[in-house]
């Protein structure tokens, strides 16, 4: 793996959102979709994505699955090539079908999990190789599976567990650089970083924590001032995007797009 390849980018993949978003899955109802406004505030990101250096490549809605605008859970790209994942509900397995064939347009070499369940939301890809969370969505099967195709393709996995009250391990952390991690506090006790730097999220606004490092941007949702001061006190460079939408769908920044940096 080249260095920063974790948090240095050329390319990305999204997926519009469709109009049955409203039927997404969520841990809590708190308020209906606005369909329109998550299509504004999708188009936004992108932008900001753009804004960050990445080519953006645009999938057509699935309107078969209300939750496909997550395309970071069916699939982990990496320099190399892609590896499909296996989501740990039931109602988002044909997305992997879904997105093979631009996965394969972009990638020569493809691998699939193919036992077990995991989430992309559970994997942060490090430059000393990938954190997995074992959560409601990810389990050790799933994981042993995982980590057998990330060896073949030169890259470690560990891994760790996510707190019972965290969806996803990528909700309550992101990477900064390759030696730090942003992190909530209920992460930090569980010692999931004992090999990095971490800032801990302010408390109170926890949500900050699933950001993403895009080239020399950190790029977080707004409305969290003390989350963002704390990264550009600590040198970078913060980009604030609203995902308000995404996240009564318990998405975040991470979760609508697949990363990463194509080899010339």
């Amino acid at each position: 793996m080249s260095e920063g390849f974790s948090y240095r980018f050329t390319h990305a993949i999204v997926r519009t959102p469709g109009a049955s978003a409203v039927d997404g899955l969520r841990a809590t109802d708190r308020g209906a979709i606005d369909v329109p406004a998550f299509r504004r505030e999708h188009a936004g990101y992108v932008a900001s994505l753009e804004r960050a250096g990445l080519a953006v490549t645009f999938l057509p809605p699935l309107e078969a699955y209300p939750d496909s605008v997550f395309v970071e859970d069916v699939a982990l790209c990496l320099p190399e090539g892609a590896i499909l994942l296996r989501p740990g509900t039931a109602t988002r397995a044909g997305e992997v079908g879904e997105i093979r064939s631009a996965l394969a347009e972009r990638f020569s070499r493809l691998a699939a999990v193919d036992e077990g369940s995991v989430d992309g939301g559970d994997i942060l890809l490090t430059d000393a190789g990938a954190l997995v969370g074992l959560s409601g969505r990810t389990n050790r099967t799933g994981f042993d599976a995982l980590e057998k195709l990330l060896r073949d393709f030169g890259c470690q996995a560990k891994a760790v567990e996510t707190p019972d009250d965290v969806l996803h391990f990528k909700t309550d952390c992101a990477l900064l650089d390759a030696e730090t991690i942003l992190a909530t506090h209920r992460l930090c006790d569980a010692k999931c970083f004992r090999d990095f730097r971490v800032l801990e999220v302010p408390q109170g606004e926890d949500a900050a924590a699933n950001a993403i490092r895009v080239n020399d941007w950190v790029l977080i949702a707004d409305g969290f001032p003390r989350t963002a001061e704390l990264l550009d006190r600590s040198g970078y460079t913060v980009q604030q995007v609203p995902v308000s939408q995404a996240s009564l769908l318990d998405g975040g920044l991470s979760c609508m797009s697949l990363r990463y940096q194509a080899i010339r």
